[in-house]
Order: structure tokens, then C-alpha cells, then sequence
């Protein structure tokens, strides 16, 4: 399948931003009409999700901006900010959810189930139809992911609502609004809870998942002529982009710093480990031997099963 283009992605978050402010609109409007709490619970977590798609695209708009004197990487950060924002807020909602269904629980509050239903069955539709149409681009972008969870979250409440709102309909069991929200806390966690983590692990500069230091290092070792490798940092600026510098010492004088060593090196590490962006510095002999990072047995004895942390074999 093409991937979809800058354009197609922004449009259709905009697409995204006017269905999910008529959906606020019509719950929070029939929430006052039948006294639902429920529904305007979920217009309330609704809103929340404006504010991600709100941050989505704008997101999205920043990381198209070329590099510049102050940015050197461009906006590409920006994207993952917001995706790290909309997971924490995501995450403060399932726990506020959690803290209202068990207030419900203790004392449980009438809902006139047939509008709940109706107004909750379109809400969920909604937010459906606004999660299909993220899909595609949530693959490949974090950010997009991150607008995609919410909106998904959003039609699992709005479900529950629909599910509770028919029960009490037939049976006047106002208990099982509550019990329903908590199963949807679930939901919501599970998709938050992933997001969040690997949002903060590009934000700290983490090693990205399936690359492994030691065995970077280890087959730079075996091209002949590489007599060691320190100062080996590999890191991403979004998942798409990760970055590699290293430190190479090579055997022999100055006559061995050629191209084709560095050629070898890059082809090697550009082959095995999909790192592309890479700079390399070769030198004849450590520029500080005392230190530990020069030493490559250091490096090696973090990680001693190098070979199940890499993906690629």
C-alpha cells in the first residue's frame, strides 16, 4: 500500500478536528436535555481528544519545517511531544474515569437509558469513523498513533455508554454504568500505556528497540583494519530517524584513514542495522585512552546475550 503523503495526513486530521467538535456539541447538548452525566462524562472526554487532535496537527505542521540555525534536526521532536502529552492526558483520563465509577458504584445514579443509548450509539459511530480514517497514517507516525489511540479510546466509552444505556433500559440497573466505564479504563490503558512509554524513551535519548549497542560495535571490531570502537552513541530524533556517531581507531598511520574503511564501516552498519544517518570519526589512536569508553569490553559486558536484544537475527 502507497503511504499517504503529508497532505492526505493533514487533511484528514482536519477532517478529524470538525466531526469530533459536532460529536462534543451533541452529547454535551443532549447530556443537559436527559440530566446524563454519562454523556456528558464522555462530551467531557471528547473535548480532551480535541486538544490531541488540536496538538496532532499541529505537530504535524511543524515536523514539515525545514532545518534551521536554531533547529538543526528541523521540528521532527515535535511530533513526539505531543504524542508523549496525549498519552499522559489519555492516562489522566482513565484514571479520572476510574475515580467517578467508583463514586458511581457507592451511590449509583439514575439514567434515563433510551436517549443515552440513541445519543451514545452516534457518538461511537463517530469516533469510529474518525479512528479509521487515522489508521493508515498511525502505522508509520507516532504522533498520528497517539490521535488515532484517542479517538479509538473515545468510541470504546462511547460503546460502554451504548451497552449500559440498553441494560438499564430493560432492567433499571443503574450499577452497570459504572462497571462498564471500568472495563473501558482498561482499553484506554492498554493503548495509552505503550504510547507513552515509547515516547518517553525517544524523548530520553533511549537506544531505539532492536538495536544494540554491543553488537554495533562488534561488527565495526571485525572489519579488518578497525582496531576499536568508543564513543558509540545511537539514538532517535523520531522512530523514523535514528541517529549513530562513533569513535573508530584503526590499525597502522595516517595512510590508513581512507575511504574505503570508512565506505566498509557505513555499508556495514547502513546493511545489518538499518541506521543510515551516521557519522564516523576514524583516528590512528584513542583520543583519551584512560577513559572506559575506549575500551570495548566495557561496552560489550553490559550487554552479555547481546544477540536477543537485536531483532535482526
Amino acid at each position: 500500500m502507497v503511504p499517504h503523503t503529508y497532505y492526505e495526513l493533514r487533511s484528514r486530521l482536519q477532517i478529524a478536528l470538525a466531526f469530533n467538535a459536532v460529536i462534543i456539541v451533541a452529547e454535551f447538548v443532549g447530556g443537559f436535555l436527559t440530566n446524563s452525566i454519562g454523556l456528558i462524562g464522555d462530551a467531557g472526554h471528547n473535548l480532551v481528544d480535541q486538544g490531541s487532535l488540536f496538538l496532532a496537527l499541529y505537530a504535524h505542521v511543524l515536523t514539515a519545517r525545514p532545518a534551521t540555525d536554531a533547529r538543526t534536526f528541523g521540528y521532527h521532536r515535535a511530533g513526539i511531544v505531543a504524542a508523549f502529552l496525549n498519552s499522559f492526558i489519555l492516562i489522566l483520563t482513565a484514571f479520572g474515569i476510574t475515580l467517578v465509577s467508583l463514586q458511581r458504584l457507592m451511590t449509583p445514579v439514575p439514567v434515563p437509558g433510551g436517549w443515552v443509548m440513541i445519543i451514545a450509539l452516534v457518538s461511537f459511530a463517530a469516533n469510529l469513523s474518525i479512528a479509521l480514517l487515522l489508521q493508515h497514517g498511525a502505522k508509520d507516525d507516532l504522533n498520528i498513533r497517539s490521535a488515532f489511540w484517542h479517538m479509538l479510546s473515545d468510541a470504546w466509552v462511547s460503546l460502554g455508554v451504548v451497552v449500559s444505556g440498553g441494560v438499564i433500559l430493560l432492567t433499571g440497573w443503574w450499577i452497570l454504568d459504572p462497571l462498564i466505564s471500568l472495563f473501558v479504563v482498561v482499553a484506554i490503558a492498554r493503548g495509552a500505556w505503550p504510547l507513552f512509554k515509547e515516547s518517553l524513551e525517544v524523548l530520553l535519548e533511549s537506544t531505539p528497540p532492536g538495536v544494540s549497542p554491543a553488537l554495533v560495535a562488534a561488527a565495526i571490531e571485525s572489519i579488518p583494519g578497525v582496531k576499536n570502537v568508543h564513543d558509540l552513541h545511537i539514538w532517535a530524533v523520531e522512530p523514523r530517524l535514528i541517529m549513530m556517531t562513533t569513535h573508530v581507531q584503526v590499525d597502522g598511520d595516517d595512510e590508513a584513514l581512507t575511504s574505503d574503511l570508512l565506505q566498509a564501516i557505513r555499508n556495514r552498519i547502513t546493511t545489518e542495522f538499518h541506521i543510515k544517518h551516521l557519522t564516523i570519526q576514524l583516528e590512528t589512536e584513542c583520543c583519551h585512552p584512560e577513559a572506559v569508553h575506549c575500551d570495548l569490553n566495557q561496552l560489550a559486558s553490559q550487554h552479555p546475550h547481546p544477540k536477543i536484544l537485536h531483532s535482526h537475527h
